[in-house]
């Protein structure tokens, strides 16, 4: 998870000098990278994970490939230069393609769905290496690149669905957002040590402090305050779940920089207001919150309960409007996300003694 703490640190910095909407595009197209290799490989280890030694070395080659990607994030965000990042990702993907060789041999009823995977990734990992050594990529060209990379396994599960075991992946999915939410905290952590170090640390800081620790622990809980009828993807169609998670861990990956952001402009070291870093904090919680909502509570909740998530972002939006500092908006939201767990039925089931 380097490369993901990388990614996040560079948002963190391109956020405080004001360059948001120059490296946006840069951010999102480098997580859809690092989540979609580790998405596909997730869910082939639910299928033909058998532990032994070329597994494991093949495994070793895709965190080589990560690693390379790491080192590229950099030059992405400086420059727009994928070079490294590419050859990264193409590493994890073709280790990827000699597992799912591997899988054909050994499966023979699966056969044309592996060798459609396997053939499938290796024609998208030209597109990506022509259309980057060829200086033609471009945000068009990576969007249609990226529609190809999602068409391969919806076409290649069409003919015979793999052996993936749904208890599995949600726990792939559920260590992913700790330690996605574990890393925010660890950005948030280094902003504050600096802001101690330099001795700038204020009131406002604070109440961010306080309260970005109460949206993380807020958004920690409302992803797993569900019932075990959402681990049998009731409702959600599994490629739905599994793609929409992009949305949550870029979600909870950009919380964690705008509240490293959100730190400096609290102690005046960064070149925003208090009002546009607000709301960046708003729109990245609610983006997460809208997720969790439709992934988990649309299709499974009724009633009023069905709509605490869109009245919580509603008023999360309103906050940095109504606060002129970043720092009490922040522990605001944090108040309101918090308040929604208490008054959630969930919650309070929770807390109540279990019967043993």
């Amino acid at each position: 998870m380097v490369a993901i703490a990388t990614a996040g640190q560079q948002l963190h910095h391109a956020i405080i000098e004001n360059h948001l909407w120059h490296a946006l595009p840069s951010y999102l197209m480098v997580f859809f990278a690092l989540w979609w290799a580790w998405m596909n490989f997730s869910w082939f280890a639910s299928a033909y994970d058998n532990d032994d030694a070329l597994y494991r070395c093949l495994t070793f080659v895709q965190i080589v490939g990560s690693l390379v990607m790491a080192a590229g994030i950099p030059d992405v965000f400086r420059s727009q230069d994928f070079d490294i990042i590419i050859v990264g990702y193409v590493i994890m993907r073709l280790a990827l393609v000699t597992q799912w060789l591997r899988a054909a041999k050994h499966d023979p009823e699966r056969r044309v769905t592996a060798y459609r995977y396997a053939i499938g990734i290796v024609l998208v990992q030209i597109g990506w290496l022509v259309a980057n050594f060829a200086h033609v990529l471009s945000i068009p060209l990576f969007l249609c690149l990226v529609v190809f990379e999602l068409f391969v396994p919806i076409y290649a599960e069409k003919h015979s669905p793999t052996p993936w075991h749904p208890h599995h992946i949600v726990e792939r999915y559920a260590l992913l957002t700790i330690i996605v939410l574990g890393e925010s905290i660890v950005g948030s952590f280094n902003a504050i040590r600096d802001a101690l170090a330099a001795q700038s640390i204020n009131i406002p800081a604070v109440f961010l402090m306080i309260g970005g620790l109460m949206l993380m622990f807020a958004m920690w809980w409302a992803y797993f305050d569900r019932s075990e009828q959402h681990h049998h993807f009731k409702g959600v169609r599994p490629f739905v779940w599994g793609y929409g998670h992009y949305f949550v861990f870029v979600s909870i990956a950009a919380v964690g920089a705008a509240l490293a952001a959100a730190v400096d402009v609290t102690t005046h070291h960064a070149h925003i207001s208090d009002l546009y870093m607000g709301v960046i904090v708003a729109v990245s919680v609610v983006l997460y919150t809208t997720c969790i909502w439709m992934l988990y509570e649309f299709e499974c909740l009724a009633g009023i309960s069905k709509w605490f998530y869109p009245i919580t972002a509603l008023i999360i939006l309103c906050i940095p409007f109504i606060c002129n500092n970043v720092g009490y908006s922040v522990f605001a939201m944090g108040i309101v996300y918090t308040l929604r767990l208490f008054i959630s039925n969930k919650f309070i089931e929770d807390i109540e003694p279990k019967q043993v």
